[in-house]
């Protein structure tokens, strides 16, 4: 039952989650991660560690299924995708950020807006926002204009 709920939260992203009607989960505490497919792993680690101070907790795979539907059954992607490698790099006292490397016969490599389904962003606490502003922009950081506000 429990390998259900990733599956259960997949689908009612896919279809919006108002499309649901159902009781709340219960006994919620909070976000333990969030996972992250990235085009290069070794790229995105030292981004979270290098840039944001994050630390490597674990790193793990492959994972595959190269005769049954194990992949498609508990994670929604084709049933012959590989998980090439899963790293949880732990980042403050927050929740964890979980990068995964894939490879798919039908997987999309375009990159999703944030106005797309499936767009995303991440936000981090920090203590200094010009601070945090200033190492971005002095970086040259993809969209550094736009990756720090002091919202």
């Amino acid at each position: 039952m429990k390998h259900l709920i990733p599956a259960a939260i997949a689908f009612a992203m896919t279809l919006g989650v108002a499309g649901l009607h159902a009781d709340t989960l219960p006994g919620v505490k909070g976000i333990n991660h969030i996972g992250l497919t990235v085009p290069d792993i070794a790229e995105a680690e030292t981004f979270f560690t290098d840039v944001l101070g994050c630390e490597k907790a674990t790193s793990f795979g492959p994972y595959r299924d190269d005769t049954g539907t194990f992949m498609q059954d508990l994670l929604d992607v084709d049933p012959r995708a590989v998980v090439n490698q899963i790293t949880l790099m732990r980042c403050g006292f927050g929740s964890n950020i979980e990068l995964f490397s894939y490879d798919a016969p039908d997987q999309q490599t375009v990159r999703p807006r944030n106005s797309d389904i499936g767009g995303h962003h991440i936000a981090f606490y920090v203590e200094d926002i010009d601070a945090a502003a200033g190492l971005f922009q002095g970086q040259g950081h993809p969209h550094a204009d736009g990756a720090v506000s002091g919202q």
